[in-house]
């Protein structure tokens, strides 16, 4: 686990982030995750949809991953029925990636699939335009694509640097596919190298949010990497997160402005500060500097989704980010 570490630590990268909007004028976001789950869900999903549509603060859209359950198939036709949904954005929409989609689509009743060809038709549907966001107002961001991963991207708008970041549950897709007991080494490099390219990805946003004196940091992934609702966190569960957290730990100290980490996977609202003197997730992912300005805000999901959670940035706010959960309609 050690030589996991060692392998991904990498150094800052030196390109900033593609500018989605200008001015430190007040802007809103929405930010969902882990919907559609269910026949009730997906039927809801695009009335869901034409309501974020129609909030005019409203002007850029997060979605945390997730987009089906994880008993139920991963199938092509599957895919292209959200991506018709995504489509239905009027706003610029960032998709993170989440577990469901493929990196647990080994199981029997998800088809089975070998995870890593998901990923890839994940990436064909998904990511038609690399360096662009979805969205029927599509804008430019900064992406990995030409390393191989144009799920990572990142952008900037009233003066708030934003990251999202290709980090699932499954420790990080470390855990077992059916019928082994251990990672296969195919799945233990497409772990590695993603891994690598998300931790140049939070020291490149952290670098060039500093050069340009952002007001805060937002990182967007659909991992809980800091789950409450596990009492005993063993490591052998999380370890694959390390680097990341020790990344963002260190990252986030160093800048001393606010950080915001928003995720999905636990599915219940949660608003903490989980690498603040004290945590207890500090010792598990051995964090020896406190990360006392991250928050941390997991989204409602699964049979909670029923809000979304609007985001005001004001950059004029000490805070920056302030947020309230809306009920959807339906």
């Amino acid at each position: 686990m050690s030589a996991l570490w060692l392998a991904l630590s990498t150094g800052p990268a030196a390109a900033g982030p593609v500018a989605a909007g200008h001015g430190d004028k007040p802007f809103a976001f929405a930010v969902i995750g882990d919907v559609p789950y269910g026949d009730q869900a997906i039927a809801d999903f695009p009335a869901d949809i034409r309501q974020i549509n129609a909030d005019p603060d409203v002007q850029f859209v997060d979605h945390l991953g997730d987009i089906k359950n994880g008993s139920s198939v991963c199938s092509d036709d599957y895919f292209k029925m959200i991506k018709s949904d995504f489509d239905m954005f009027k706003d610029p929409l960032v998709y993170t990636v989440g577990d469901n989609e493929w990196t647990d689509c080994h199981r029997p009743n998800n088809g089975p699939y070998n995870p890593l060809e998901r990923l890839a038709e994940i990436r064909k549907v998904f990511f038609p335009s690399p360096g662009r966001t979805l969205g029927q107002h599509s804008v430019p961001v900064a992406s990995q694509a030409e390393e191989g991963y144009p799920e990572n991207v990142r952008y900037t708008r009233a003066g708030v640097a934003f990251a999202a970041l290709h980090i699932v549950g499954s420790n990080n897709s470390m855990a077992p596919w059916t019928g082994n007991t251990a990672p296969t080494p195919e799945q233990s490099a497409e772990v590695l190298g993603r891994t690598a390219a998300v931790v140049q990805s939070v020291h490149a946003t952290f670098d060039a949010a500093r050069r340009a004196h952002n007001k805060a940091v937002v990182l967007l992934t659909q991992a809980d990497m800091f789950d409450p609702t596990v009492t005993d966190p063993s490591f052998a569960d999380y370890y694959a997160f390390q680097p990341i957290v020790r990344a963002i730990a260190q990252e986030s100290a160093d800048f001393g402005r606010p950080v915001y980490l928003f995720n999905g996977d636990s599915h219940v609202y949660t608003s903490d500060s989980p690498l603040s003197d004290g945590s207890r997730w500090l010792s598990l992912y051995g964090v020896t500097t406190p990360a006392n300005n991250l928050h941390r805000i997991t989204c409602d999901g699964s049979g909670n989704a029923h809000d979304y959670l609007k985001v005001t940035v004001e950059p004029g706010s000490s805070r920056v980010l302030t947020w309230t959960r809306v009920p959807f309609a339906s």
